[in-house]
């Protein structure tokens, strides 16, 4: 018997437009999924039961499924604006916030018409690497119920069948840690790709939108939709968007792949680094050439981008003042006893301290000692990129340093899990998480970096790697915790 929540984009849209299943089939498949299983992960903060359903029946009805998303349901993190559908950020400052218009990314692929299955959580309006942080609940990774699921449950949710795919952002590597943490394919754009309007933003120089998928093909897919020019969004970019379906039909010859050894030193688990070098050897055996390299300023990434990310992140939480919009204290003396007991009640810990750090940074005094010094190493990690690229056309790393770590273990694991995925977000690159192994039971990521705007390049390695192994293939062993 088909199971219909397993399906990947693609083969979904094969079946819809043969008629051979209907979109609303498929919604209640996927919600009947969630029903059984997400009372384990703890995936969605809120469902779109009632009118995704609605939505798929009146798609069915049209019967047109030209679209490669038609008639397909897609989870969204809580973080990215859905129209009349409550977006929190996982935060008592937003639990009753529903937006009044919708996110672009959300806007192209309803053009596309997808359906809004639900909205995931995720830490605190972005701030961690667990859900830890999240006001709600600590979402599980659905190979070990004891560990994290990375900085979101979008990717648990793909991994768990409880979604199709989902949208996801990236200010340090959520969308690539969940990714490789649960065993599925998450891709950050290049910095100025996809635009970032209505998203809540955590860094507004580092944050990203992208897709997680069960595939590469579907991460192709579904980054044709988002993929292109903005006006709402100041630092999105005009240039040409390729076809990243049919980039997938190129032959690859001539590859050089660079690995950074900074990328493999103590921190990295040795299951991982096998990994990594396995993977090098595949390469290899497909006629690409993998060599050693350096990336010599990427050990003070981790510091830099925490520095830049909480003075970033304090001036975005500025808007939240209990005025316009968000929680608001019920008793207060003046006005700014309400900010002040608005922004105690509605903040979490974390949210609290990065916005103190960042605020300090943002004055003189840390501004002269640290921000400026942060900035100016941000550049010579940018530059080690693009000294690098001038050699090779990809380089390759491990995603995470060590698999999924234990709920409870964040503050022994957050100072290098983000190690290998930061320095990306830092110089504004493309970068994807792929399986490319296993330890302790638990998935393994590679990740691919490529050149600025060069999507499709990733893409095409990803896909060949893919096709020439079969992690992407293995299933959860489902276990009660």
């Amino acid at each position: 018997m088909l199971e219909l929540d397993k399906l990947t984009i693609h083969k979904a849209h094969e079946l819809l437009s043969k008629k051979e299943i209907t979109s609303e089939e498929l919604t209640k498949a996927l919600l009947k999924r969630i029903e059984e299983m997400d009372g384990k992960i703890k995936a969605y903060v809120t469902l779109n039961s009632e009118e995704a359903l609605e939505r798929s029946s009146e798609i069915d009805k049209k019967g047109d499924f030209t679209e490669d998303l038609s008639g397909i349901p897609v989870a969204v993190k809580d973080n990215i604006c859905t129209k009349d559908l409550r977006t929190t950020c996982a935060s008592k400052m937003l639990e009753n916030f529903v937006p009044p218009y919708d996110a672009t990314v959300i806007k192209k692929l309803k053009e596309k018409n997808a359906l809004i299955l639900g909205k995931t959580n995720l830490d605190e309006f972005d701030m961690g690497s667990s859900t830890e942080s999240s006001y709600f609940f600590t979402s599980k990774n659905p190979w070990n119920l004891e560990r994290v699921p990375g900085g979101s449950s979008s990717a648990a949710a793909v991994a768990a069948d409880l979604a199709i795919y989902s949208l996801d952002s990236d200010t340090g590597g959520a969308v690539r840690q969940s990714a490789a943490y649960c065993g599925v394919v998450g891709l950050k754009p290049t910095y100025g790709r996809v635009s970032r309007f209505g998203l809540a933003g955590n860094a507004g120089s580092m944050d990203t939108i992208g897709p997680i998928t069960k595939d590469v093909k579907d991460c192709a897919i579904v980054l044709n939709a988002i993929s292109g020019m903005d006006l709402f969004d100041p630092s999105s970019s005009d240039t040409i968007v390729p076809d990243y379906l049919e980039s997938l039909k190129t032959n690859l010859q001539n590859v050089k792949i660079g690995i950074p050894k900074e990328f493999l030193g103590d921190a990295v688990n040795k299951d991982i680094k096998n990994a990594i070098l396995n993977a090098a050897k595949t390469f290899e055996d497909m006629g690409f050439i993998c060599e050693e390299t350096s990336l010599p300023n990427v050990e003070y990434a981790l510091w830099v981008h925490y520095v830049i990310a909480s003075a970033e992140a304090s001036s975005e939480m500025c808007q939240y003042d209990g005025v316009r919009f968000g929680h608001r204290a019920q008793h207060y003396e003046n006005l700014k006893d309400l900010y002040k007991k608005s922004r105690g009640e509605g903040f979490g810990l974390e949210v609290k301290k990065r916005t103190i750090l960042g605020t300090y940074l943002l004055d003189l005094e840390g501004n002269d000692k640290y921000l400026v010094k942060a900035y100016k190493l941000r550049t010579l990690i940018k530059q080690d990129f693009e000294k690098a690229f001038e050699k090779y056309d990809f380089l390759i790393t491990p995603t995470t340093p060590t698999v999924a770590f234990k709920i409870g273990e964040a503050k022994d694991s957050l100072n290098v899990n983000d190690m290998c995925t930061v320095p990306v977000n830092l110089a504004g690159l493309p970068a994807i998480s792929i399986p490319c192994g296993f330890a302790e039971g638990l998935p393994i990521g590679l990740q691919i970096i490529g050149k600025a705007f060069d999507e499709a390049g990733i893409l095409q390695v990803a896909y060949a790697f893919e096709q020439n192994t079969d992690y992407h293939k293995k299933q959860i062993a489902w276990k009660e915790a």
